[in-house]
């Protein structure tokens, strides 16, 4: 074997012996241990000077090297001197330890670094175990003089893993050509330790330094026995021995042992430093191979034996061993090949080792297998234990892996003082936790605990047992949070939480349950108002609603059995099913970019002519108002071409299959309608019901705020020509003089005539913007942050039109507000329109905005409604708003009023012939 291979490849390749050695026994040397950093490699000099080649490369071959600086073993079989060398090549050296750290990624953490690294630590020890499994003699090489006593700890845990996993390698290698003993104690025998320290300068030898002339250094002129590098080596023989029978690593019987070391031989080399330039020595080991000396004698030798004996008769060894007669009389020191070759011989002569000590002593089995049994046994244990194969091992093999866990109480202490230290920090994070906790809270107050407990815990825990027992102080506040103490998280519509732990919520038909596991319960936020119902005149207490239709239409729909069901109304249109069980729009309905409203003039016709009643002076002022051309629609009558162009609602017929979840809004997709209205319309009576002098007469004003708003609409004064052009011929009603009017042909005196004329160019409409609060108050307003208030007779002297002109606020502060710090805000609930008995139509367009941008602008199901004449009307607002993506919450202290609004043009006068006012 010319060069050296993988120990994997040396298995599986064949080797051919001469025919007179398959027959001779093998000595399977090891070498393992740590190298300084340096370019060379101790471990592979050490082979080169024993074996008398250049094996190995002074810096190394990267080729051997295993990718990414983990653990890999080099073998070179020397067939002459029948020595088979194993050398294992870890992260303890240099080379390796620079791949491994290349192969570490950026960023990674500490517990995933430090796991990388006790990973190859683990890959290490079951190589050494393979070693000590199939070696004879092992050589420990280290880089210092002095012993690292961490080894203690290593052949401590390398012992336990070989207890545990015994059984598992004594079934690999039972069908074996081995003996019994061999298959029982699954190595061939137990092998003997040796230990080769360098030096490094610590401690120099020279013919006439200090310490080489065998002086004491007190002056005295009594020479030593031994040279103080011999004296080095025994030290270091005691205290190794010492502290190895003391960790009971060393036993008096062998047998039982990881490994020996021989009671009556030298098992410690001490390698002394270069005493010069290491290029000089090369240059000069150069000059004495070339150059011939005159003084030799004998016959000449041609060709290359020449040269190989000029070679071996200059050869200096590498570590400068001292090999010559100290001055004193001092003991000649052995070089490093006669310190290892003694025991090397003693294995190859089958006489084995007899290690052990004490009273009765049992000798140890001692086999020197052939090169062929040898590498049967060697590669099924390289199976097992190496190679991770898929075949008939592989069950042995995971099961060795699985017993690796052995090893971490001995190797990895940082992790086990991680570990104990994080233990105890945990009590202390979960007490932080649950204190000051109420029974059941929500997800805030659990992320704020839990927050607490890590900063607690991050005090007192240590190491890389860190992140682990932190994410088990997560599962463990979660646990308890989840077990019986989550609040509720649902937020009622006006943003406060439920009061119920975790529950469920009861289906169609079920009662509430409170013994079931969740409890199935109904949301409650213990939250009350109170609130006027759809035309103000009776109050009632209501429930913090959960749900869109219990805040805009359960409530309401109760109070009208009580007070306004039988109040004439303007229905909006809602969703009329055409199958048994409709179902809600999808959400991937593509949003039509938003359109102004135009009007649904038939659809209004048809629900007005169902809901008013027939023969009225109403229905006629409605069927007039309707049947008006587009030019009395202002902006949004465009004719027939503009409708064709820009298609609106009323092109499309409502879906009767779909319907819409929510609240429709401008970014509902187009031909959708809810199954209930949020908004509500009725008339509380004629116009001459509002009193402008006394207000309103309903609960819950607040003094001197309970009137509306005057509203002059100018109307063009028609002459008496245009008058009896206008005449109908027939003499229908459309000819009638209104009440309290007089007829244009029969005017009276000049008074007459000028009241008369007056009251044809002027009709008063009142408007009044109702706001509510939670306590019931209300009260109306005339402008965005001012308060109705009328101290004596008259009504209010502002008109309406600032209100109308300007978008008026949703929510405004209550003038009766409480006496927390908590600002109380009072909501627009009703808009109050009294419609005169007049020539013209007030078309009603209310739109809001509850939030800042992008929130969606809300508007009834029908857009536009023209009020009919001669009517006090009450536009109810919906309590709460809710889009596809959730409530739209009423402000917050720090969000200005601005942005929740109503948009002006809520209302709008349309004169016969004149322009929108």
């Amino acid at each position: 074997m010319a060069v050296p291979m993988n120990i994997g490849a040396l298995l599986q390749s064949e080797i051919i012996e001469d025919t007179g050695d398959k027959d001779e026994g093998v000595c399977v040397l090891g070498i393992f241990g740590k190298s300084a950093m340096q370019p060379g490699s101790a471990k592979d000099s050490l082979i080169n000077t024993l074996a008398d080649k250049h094996i190995f490369s002074l810096f190394g071959n990267d080729d051997t090297d295993s990718p990414g600086g983990g653990t890999s073993m080099q073998a070179y079989y020397n067939q002459e001197n029948r020595v088979l060398y194993l050398v294992l090549t870890s992260v303890l050296d240099n080379r390796q330890l620079i791949r491994a750290c290349e192969s570490l990624t950026v960023g990674l953490g500490h517990a995933e670094a430090h796991e990388f690294w006790k990973t190859a630590e683990k890959d290490h020890c079951l190589q050494l175990l393979y070693l000590f499994s199939l070696c004879h003699v092992l050589l420990l090489v280290h880089p210092t003089c002095s012993f690292d006593v961490t080894y203690d700890r290593m052949f401590r845990a390398l012992d336990a893993l070989r207890q545990k996993a015994l059984p598992l390698l004594r079934a690999a290698i039972k069908d074996s050509p081995i003996s019994k003993e061999w298959k029982l104690n699954c190595r061939p025998c137990p092998p003997r330790l040796l230990f080769v320290f360098q030096m490094n300068g610590a401690l120099r030898v020279g013919s006439s330094g200090m310490g080489g002339n065998g002086t004491d250094g007190s002056g005295g002129d009594k020479p030593k026995k031994h040279s103080p590098r011999r004296r080095l080596q025994h030290a270091l023989e005691d205290q190794i021995y010492r502290i190895f029978r003391k960790s009971r690593v060393l036993t008096n019987q062998s047998s039982n042992c990881l490994f020996t070391v021989p009671a009556n031989q030298a098992f410690v080399y001490v390698v002394p430093g270069p005493d010069e330039d290491p290029i000089s020595s090369l240059l000069g080991h150069l000059r004495s191979n070339c150059v011939l000396r005159e003084n030799e004698g004998g016959p000449p030798v041609p060709g290359q034996r020449r040269y190989q004996q000029m070679r071996h008769s200059n050869r200096q060894p590498s570590f400068n061993v001292e090999s010559s007669l100290s001055s004193g009389g001092q003991l000649v020191d052995c070089t490093l090949k006669e310190f290892l070759w003694q025991h090397v011989e003693l294995v190859l002569t089958k006489k084995g080792f007899d290690d052990s000590v004490g009273r009765n002593p049992q000798p140890s089995h001692f086999e020197l297998p052939t090169y062929s049994k040898w590498v049967h046994v060697a590669y099924r244990l390289y199976q097992v234990m190496i190679e991770n194969s898929e075949d008939d091992a592989a069950e042995i093999s995971l099961k060795v892996q699985g017993q690796l866990k052995v090893l971490e109480g001995f190797l990895d202490a940082d992790a086990k003082f991680s570990e104990n230290r994080c233990q105890k920090a945990l009590p202390l994070a979960h007490s932080a936790y649950q204190s000051n906790l109420p029974h059941n809270y929500t997800t805030t107050v659990h992320k704020n605990q839990l927050a607490q407990a890590l900063r607690v815990y991050s005090q007192h825990a240590r190491g890389v047992a860190f992140q682990r027992y932190a994410l088990q102080l997560h599962e463990d506040c979660y646990k308890f949070w989840s077990n019986g103490h989550q609040l509720c998280e649902e937020r009622s519509l006006t943003d406060q939480h439920c009061v119920h732990k975790f529950h469920l919520l009861p289906k169609p038909g079920e009662k509430p349950e409170m013994d079931h596991n969740p409890p199935i319960l109904y949301h409650n936020s213990r939250g009350r108002s109170t609130s006027s119902c759809n035309c103000g005149k009776k109050q009632s207490p209501r429930e913090d609603p959960f749900d869109i239709q219990a805040a805009n239409y359960d409530f309401y729909q109760m109070l009208e059995e009580k007070c306004c069901g039988k109040l004439e109304r303007i229905n909006f249109p809602v969703f009329q099913a055409s199958t048994p069980d409709p179902a809600p729009a999808s959400d991937e309905v593509p949003r039509p970019v938003e359109v102004p409203p135009s009007g649904e003039a038939d659809r209004l016709k048809e629900k007005e002519t169902s809901t008013h009643t027939p023969g009225e002076s109403t229905s006629l002022s409605l069927a007039l108002s309707l049947g008006q051309s587009t030019d009395s629609l202002g902006t949004y009558g465009d004719g027939a071409e503009g409708q064709e162009k820009r298609p609106s609602l009323v092109d499309r017929q409502p879906s009767t299959v779909e319907y819409l979840p929510g609240m429709l809004h401008s970014g509902c997709p187009k031909g959708l309608l809810p199954k209930f209205s949020s908004w509500s319309l009725v008339k509380l009576g004629p116009a001459k019901a509002y009193n402008s002098l006394t207000g309103l007469e309903q609960p819950g004003f607040l003094p001197g705020s309970a009137f509306l708003l005057p509203w002059d609409v100018v109307i063009r004064s028609r002459s008496e020509e245009d008058v009896g052009s206008l005449e109908p011929l027939d003499g229908g009603p459309a000819s009638w003089p209104a009440p309290n009017k007089a007829s244009a042909g029969k005017r009276g005196s000049a008074g007459g005539i000028g009241r008369g004329r007056r009251r044809d160019d002027v009709a008063r409409a009142f408007v009044g913007f109702e706001y509510e609060d939670s306590r019931g108050r209300r009260f109306f307003s005339s402008g965005p942050d001012k308060v109705v208030k009328v101290l004596g007779q008259g009504g209010p002297k502002e008109p309406a039109t600032r209100c109308l002109n300007s978008d008026m606020p949703l929510y405004i502060h209550s003038p009766a507000q409480g006496r927390g710090i908590k600002p109380h805000y009072a909501q627009l609930a009703r808009l109050f329109v009294v419609v005169p008995d007049a020539p013209l139509e007030i078309v009603l367009n209310p739109q809001v905005q509850p939030g800042p941008p992008p929130c969606p602008i809300f508007h009834p199901e029908q857009p536009e409604v023209v009020l009919p004449p001669d009517g006090l009307w009450v536009l109810r607002f919906p309590y709460a708003y809710v889009t596809d993506r959730g409530p739209c919450y009423p402000p917050k202290e720090n969000q200005p009023l601005a942005n929740f609004r109503v948009l002006r043009g809520v209302l709008r006068a349309n004169t016969a012939t004149s322009t929108p006012q």
